[in-house]
């Protein structure tokens, strides 16, 4: 395996679990295939998943000088970011919380390998 381009996108105010869905659809896939499900993707969660893959392959092409139709996405993930707590009044005066779910997305692309 060749060099490992990472990108990540931070504070996502998105459920880790809506992101994970749409992940599903463009892992190990070639970045531009994956740039093209994701266009036509009515998820919310599509639009900065897309930003992330479109980063990692910049950061391919600035530092290490790859083509994007040279890369695949080797591994994707989206993880837990700090959740806003926020509170509503309820019945009998009671607290009601909500949970304000927040992600972190990163991208690891990879060289594919001829052969």
């Amino acid at each position: 395996m060749g060099v490992e381009i990472r990108a990540v996108e931070k504070y996502i105010p998105m459920s880790p679990h809506k992101v994970r869905r749409v992940l599903g659809l463009v892992r190990e896939r070639t970045v531009d295939e994956a740039l093209a499900l994701l266009r036509f993707s009515p998820q919310a969660a599509a639009k900065p998943v897309t930003k992330a893959i479109e980063s990692a392959a910049a950061n391919a092409d600035d530092v290490h000088g790859l083509s994007r139709s040279d890369l695949y996405i080797f591994r994707i993930t989206a993880d837990t970011a700090p959740t806003l707590k926020r509170f509503r009044a309820g019945a009998r005066g009671r607290v009601k919380p909500i949970l304000k779910r927040g992600s972190h997305i990163t991208v690891v692309l990879s060289e594919l390998e001829e052969g």
